[in-house]
């Protein structure tokens, strides 16, 4: 199965099926990083008080704690909103690694469901922003180990440090592979 995935579609058909398929590992990588609050429906039952849209964070966390173990890798700091909602509380289950040569956007659940494509972890790439603002994204959700095996293999070996030894950018990672903690 290979589907394709457009604009504001990003939201229910890629985060949210990868964050609610998951069961032991949840791969993310993305180039920019941001605290993004998603009201699609299909993240509806998780909201906040008032009817609010949970922050990404707050999503994370609850994957984390049903024991899904979550990796995310990206490239640049994350945004202001985004530190101060981890540093009021880590959550459970994530751990973070910064590297600046990801540009690479992926989901990847257990290993046999991936989102690959355009879209950043942000409003933006994720269609969360209106339709005059949010980014203009295509990407695929599959199920095809043949697609999804090498692009976890090269995110494993990303996020275990195999290419630190013979990385070109070290002057821009000063902290190989750091976390925000």
């Amino acid at each position: 199965m290979v589907e394709l995935i457009l604009n504001a579609d990003h939201a229910d058909k890629a985060l949210a099926r990868a964050l609610g398929a998951c069961r032991h590992r949840l791969f993310i990588a993305t180039a920019d990083l941001k605290d993004v609050h998603l009201p699609s429906a299909a993240l509806r039952p998780a909201q906040g008080r008032g009817g609010r849209a949970e922050s990404i964070v707050d999503r994370l966390d609850a994957v984390g704690r049903r024991g899904v173990d979550v990796r995310l890798l990206h490239s640049g700091t994350p945004s202001g909103p985004f530190l101060q909602e981890l540093k009021r509380r880590r959550p459970a289950g994530v751990t973070m690694r910064r590297c600046p040569r990801i540009h690479a956007k992926a989901l990847i659940a257990d290993g046999r469901l991936m989102y690959l494509g355009s879209a950043n972890l942000t409003g933006a790439g994720l269609g969360a922003k209106s339709p005059r603002r949010r980014n203009f994204e295509a990407g695929i959700w599959t199920d095809e180990l043949r697609l999804i095996d090498p692009v976890i293999d090269m995110l494993d070996a990303i996020w275990n440090g195999h290419e630190c030894e013979t990385c070109d950018r070290k002057a821009h990672c000063p902290v190989p592979l750091e976390e925000p903690w």
